[in-house]
């Protein structure tokens, strides 16, 4: 699976935040968040930000008019002055975008877009267009996270976007949240409460393997499934599989069937590893890691590595995970690299 990278982001580069699923970030309770999130972009890490002309049109308005959520996604890859799309936040429905999207304005001006949970369907429209993205933070939950980002969110942005070195070594973070606090101003000055992580888990495996990077969301992969976006058989060839469940806190009995879905359709098969992201507040940690092996190892007898309890997705911190990006586990040491850059 070969991607073209998109450039780098440098100080100072105009940036577009943009609603592709819920439109919470205009709604007039949650738009002060919004505005942290915003900020952060511009102080943290020195970005113009600007807002595409239906980010903040409010959850009714965008809900009613998913052809100007891709609307707004067109013209943030068409516009030259922009380096960078920033996704506002997940939801559960912008698959409604598939019948507005020009896969060839995507494939003629690459650049990168971050996002995770329900923007796993726009990253699945940039892999269609052959560019790779980014399976990161979002802008009114890690940007806009209270009191101040997490440090290692925010390291692995400045790794992954503004830099073209190999990433490297993915350490686990030393601490792990799933706390939620309203999203209300009384809450703004609260900081949520940390707990101490553990390290990854190795559930099976041995030696060294490599593969590229595609995944995302279970939940949202479900909803692509037999879409225009979902790739060909050969696109999961060599690669390393990540997958996360969301707040939802999905019963490990469908992630099983999901997981079996996978290995009928030929998928898991063509996968050299598997990683999974820590459950949204533990819950069902071995449960989900007990169906896992029952499908992959005994069901489908393959003694792919399987790494569990990784620092992605609904639980914070996250690192960012660049799509088609080599990466590498070590078995012995439960390790986890990206070996190349995510941009250029």
């Amino acid at each position: 699976m070969k991607l073209i990278k998109p450039n780098k982001l440098q100080p100072g580069d105009k940036v577009a935040t943009i609603s592709l699923s819920w439109g919470g970030a205009g709604d007039e309770q949650i738009r002060w968040r919004y505005e942290v999130g915003k900020q952060r972009l511009q102080s943290e890490f020195g970005l113009q930000v600007v807002e595409m002309p239906h980010t903040l049109s409010g959850s009714d308005f965008l809900y009613d008019h998913p052809e100007k959520r891709a609307e707004d996604l067109m013209l943030a890859f068409k516009d030259p002055s922009i380096k960078a799309i920033f996704s506002c936040i997940g939801g559960n429905e912008s698959v409604r975008l598939l019948p507005y999207i020009d896969y060839q304005v995507i494939r003629d001006n690459p650049k990168i877009f971050v996002g995770y949970s329900d923007s796993t369907v726009t990253h699945f429209i940039c892999l269609k267009a052959g560019i790779s993205s980014f399976y990161g933070p979002s802008i009114l939950a890690e940007f806009a996270e209270n009191v101040s980002m997490f440090d290692y969110t925010k390291q692995s942005v400045r790794n992954v976007l503004f830099q073209s070195d190999p990433i490297g070594s993915i350490e686990p973070s030393p601490v792990w949240t799933s706390q939620f606090l309203a999203w209300e101003q009384k809450n703004k000055a609260t900081q949520r409460t940390v707990n101490e992580n553990t390290d990854y888990e190795l559930l099976q495996g041995k030696g060294v393997v490599q593969g590229s990077l595609i995944g995302g969301c279970i939940e949202v992969l479900e909803m692509l499934k037999g879409t225009e976006v979902w790739p060909p058989l050969e696109t999961w060839e060599n690669s390393i599989l990540f997958f996360e469940t969301s707040e939802e806190k999905t019963d490990p009995s469908y992630v099983e069937y999901w997981l079996r879905n996978y290995g009928s359709i030929g998928i898991l098969q063509k996968a050299k590893a598997i990683i999974f992201g820590k459950p949204y507040d533990n819950q069902y940690y071995q449960e989900y890691k007990n169906v896992i092996v029952k499908v992959v190892r005994d069901e489908l007898k393959l003694d792919i590595p399987i790494m569990f309890n990784m620092s992605f997705g609904h639980t914070a911190p996250m690192f960012t995970i660049p799509y088609g990006a080599m990466a590498e586990i070590e078995c012995e040491d439960k390790a986890f690299r990206i070996l190349e850059s995510g941009v250029v």
